[in-house]
């Protein structure tokens, strides 16, 4: 077996470096499910530092399920957690949890005020991140009788997981879009992201639990993690997406059940995780058996061709992955449809706790959405994605007139957001700064809403039309 050293100079504590070292010898096969550790005293001695330095991390992992500790005979590679080391496979939990709320922010309370006293078409929302209405698709009815209605919500019943019609339409879209094989049995349909998300944190987790977010990121402000009494621990990006440093530093702190992502075209920063990125968080999440869920809202709206925007999903070959889609940023919040891709099992656990919590899916959205997805979105999506471009480079000249150098921010390559920094105002300055552009009738959204420092600031540029520019 390799030899057992630590670097004294790291700057990370001793315990988290054994952490890191043991669960480093087992992704490279030194310590295989079942072998048995070095004891205590010997491996203390060995690294030169404290035997409690020793037990901390050796509990700590414990705690994780990586280790068993086995009273008067040591301390070993739980066999059972994880299995052959070339085919783990993610262990999920499941749960039901109760409810709880949130608080406006001072801002957002002005925001609302501010609604109140005019008529929305003289206000310049770029804090709304849904589709504007000129870009929303001219859908149309099919053609189908009341009976032939009746017979498909007959057949929905038995189908939990959504008409096969729409399921079929799902498949075949991401197949065309990111070239993804998925079985029919993976896809199950919902009412859009946020029903996925609240049968997940229903479902998969408990109240405790503790589960890593990008910071900063919009699933900081959903309600239905803190009404599922989730801790949430933010986890450091960089351009190219969550760090594995951050995630791994996170993961040696906290035992993460799970993990949300955002990759391509992250909200609110933009951000499009690289493809060695991609690879290295599924890596690790499969040796630390952390099951992801990825929220691909932005990804089909690409600008730039040399864009990758596969999703994580796209490259996970072990069930690590529950992917999350929606019809809302194609078709507007009207067609309340979105889709979930993962391992047959969970979704139809899933399924089945909607079923006892929940009245069901419609059948017609479901038909509008295979119509969508089978007849219009090919010739539909290269009009937003126009648009949307147009939007974006005429918001940023508009900012850069507005503020000069003040304001620091990615050009946008896809996506809805444009993130911004102020990296020299202080917080009463950026109060000010907001409750200016508040009096031009102009709302955003503070980064704070994202867990990001206040002199952050998301800009939606979809809705930033023409006529907007000359405010």
């Amino acid at each position: 077996m390799a030899e057992w050293r630590l670097d004294q100079d790291k700057g990370m504590p001793l315990y988290q470096q054994l952490m890191q070292l043991i669960e480093e010898k087992i992704k490279a096969g030194d310590l295989v499910p079942g072998r048995a550790l070095p004891a205590e005293r010997k491996l203390a001695e060995e690294l030169k530092v404290n035997r409690s330095t020793v037990i901390r991390a050796l509990e700590e992992l414990t705690t994780q399920g990586i280790l068993i500790r086995k009273r008067g005979s040591g301390t070993f590679v739980n066999p059972n957690k994880w299995g052959m080391q070339t085919r783990p496979t993610i262990n999920w939990r499941t749960s039901l949890t109760p409810d709880n709320f949130s608080v406006d922010t001072p801002y957002q309370r002005n925001v609302k005020q501010l609604l109140l006293q005019h008529k929305t078409r003289e206000i310049l929302d770029l804090g709304n991140g849904d589709l504007p209405k000129d870009l929303l698709p001219e859908l149309k009815i099919p053609d189908i009788s009341l009976g032939e209605m009746l017979h498909g919500e007959a057949t929905f019943t038995k189908e939990n997981r959504g008409i096969k019609a729409t399921r079929e339409s799902v498949q075949k879209h991401l197949q065309t879009a990111y070239g993804m094989t998925v079985p029919l049995e993976e896809i199950f349909i919902t009412s859009g992201t946020q029903q996925s998300l609240f049968l997940i944190t229903q479902g998969l987790l408990k109240p405790g639990d503790a589960i890593g977010i990008e910071a900063p990121s919009y699933f900081y402000s959903l309600r239905l993690f803190q009404a599922a009494g989730l801790r949430i621990i933010p986890i450091p990006m960089d351009d190219e997406g969550m760090t594995v440093k951050g995630l791994q530093e996170a993961s040696l702190q906290y035992p993460l059940k799970m993990i949300f992502l955002n990759p391509i075209f992250q909200n609110p920063t933009g951000t499009v995780m690289s493809p060695e990125r991609k690879q290295a968080i599924l890596d690790y999440c499969l040796l630390k058996r952390i099951p992801i869920v990825e929220d691909d809202a932005y990804g089909s709206f690409v600008f730039d061709e040399s864009v990758d925007n596969r999703p994580l999903k796209s490259l996970d070959k072990r069930q690590q992955v529950l992917y999350l889609g929606s019809l809302s940023k194609f078709a507007g919040q009207h067609i309340r449809i979105g889709w979930m891709v993962g391992p047959a099992a969970i979704v139809r656990e899933l399924a089945d706790i909607r079923d006892q919590i929940d009245s069901g899916l419609s059948f017609l959205p479901q038909l509008l959405a295979e119509h969508y997805l089978a007849s219009e979105i090919t010739e539909h999506l290269p009009i937003i994605v126009t648009a949307l471009k147009e939007r974006a480079d005429k918001l940023q000249t508009w900012l850069r007139t507005k503020y000069g150098q003040e304001i620091s921010f990615e050009p946008a390559k896809g996506g809805y957001h444009l993130y911004c920094h102020f990296a020299n105002k202080t917080d009463a300055e950026m109060d000010e700064l907001l409750q200016e552009l508040l009096e031009e009738k102009v709302i955003v959204k503070e980064g704070i809403q994202f867990g990001d420092k206040k002199n952050a600031v998301r800009f939606s540029f979809g809705h930033f039309l023409e006529r907007d520019a000359k405010i």
